[in-house]
């Protein structure tokens, strides 16, 4: 459809009518687990100056002069791990998320909303998922990332792709934009629910970790928040579910390069506990709203084995909220006040 006839282009045409356009959005993951696939993926992640704050010129020559030569197939085998029938866990777990959604609405009578996922590198992109969006006549947009702690690199980078799509729209429809909800009682609920339910089948570990994905520390240093949302995030699931402060830890993973970055760092730390007499721990990592590479191959495979080499015992991880439905009921209520 040329954006020039498009319903959004002329608001005053008889067929416009009263609809919110919902876009949950993900972080994504490449087409397939393949160095080709991912020489694309890690292009798109990796050029974006909000994931990699150095000058531009210096980065480009690493970027497309060494990493993009070695790493896409470095990854390539790490995504093969967790490959399935589905394609990428990330992308069908989305997939999932936004058609639960999209029926609970319709259940509590929001017939005139409708829910389309996207992903911010990879697809459907954001600028697909918007389109999508227009093409169903909407009037105004609701943008859900589905990142609970705001930060620059994910929720800022979000809102960048959404922004120029809606450049170069003629007629820009009334935007909500959710920066984060990692205060949100449903979500607390559900994430407080997911460790009880754990703790009530395997018992009680010595530390329960709440391991975060990790950025340079010079993004706090210049004023992003996510570290400080990710503490406060173990501290109010830790309430809710009355947890001595001794038995809780929050730590930081997936950290690459030479810089220095948020502290503790998960594996480091797993590494280190089995010394000091903690062989038994949960893992669990409310930063990631549904499981993917992060999770299933670095948090259950490659940190797992870190703890057991240094002589840990029992190591489990505790699933992402993925689309059950108390998760799905807490994006409901995220989006409720706006509908």
């Amino acid at each position: 459809m040329s954006r020039f006839s498009a319903i959004t282009d002329n608001p005053h045409d008889g067929r416009f009518n009263q609809k919110t356009g919902i876009l949950l959005t993900n972080l994504g993951s490449p087409d397939a687990p393949t160095a080709k696939a991912l020489r694309v993926y890690l292009r798109e992640f990796l050029s974006d100056p909000r994931i990699v704050e150095i000058p531009r010129l210096v980065w480009m020559v690493i970027l497309h002069g060494i990493i993009l030569r070695i790493r896409p197939k470095r990854s390539a085998k790490l995504y093969k791990s967790i490959w399935t029938e589905n394609g990428s866990p990330l992308t069908h777990t989305t997939r999932q998320q936004s058609e639960k959604l999209n029926a609970l609405l319709k259940q509590h009578g929001y017939t005139n909303s409708e829910v389309v996922m996207a992903m911010r590198y990879g697809n459907p992109s954001i600028e697909a998922g918007l389109e999508a969006l227009r093409d169903k006549g909407l009037t105004r947009i609701i943008v859900l990332p589905l990142y609970p702690q705001y930060s620059s690199p994910t929720t800022g980078s979000t809102f960048d792709a959404v922004s120029r799509v809606l450049q170069k729209w003629r007629w820009v429809p009334e935007l909500h934009f959710i920066n984060g909800y990692h205060k949100n009682e449903r979500y607390l609920d559900s994430l407080a629910a997911s460790i009880a339910e754990d703790l009530k089948a395997h018992g009680t570990p010595q530390k329960l970790i709440f391991s975060y994905h990790g950025m340079p520390k010079q993004f706090l240093d210049h004023g992003d928040p996510y570290h400080c949302l990710c503490l406060q995030t173990t501290r109010l699931v830790s309430e809710k579910l009355g947890l001595d402060k001794d038995l809780t830890i929050s730590t930081f993973q997936s950290r690459f390069g030479k810089a220095e970055w948020l502290k503790p760092y998960t594996d480091a730390t797993l590494e280190s506990l089995p010394s000091e007499g903690i062989k038994d721990v949960a893992i669990i990592s409310p930063a990631f709203s549904a499981d993917c590479l992060e999770t299933l191959e670095e948090l259950e495979g490659e940190n797992r084995e870190i703890f057991e080499h240094a002589g840990g015992e029992k190591y489990r991880y505790i699933a992402a909220l993925n689309d059950r439905d108390d998760h799905i009921d807490a994006m409901f209520e995220i989006l409720k006040p706006m509908l």
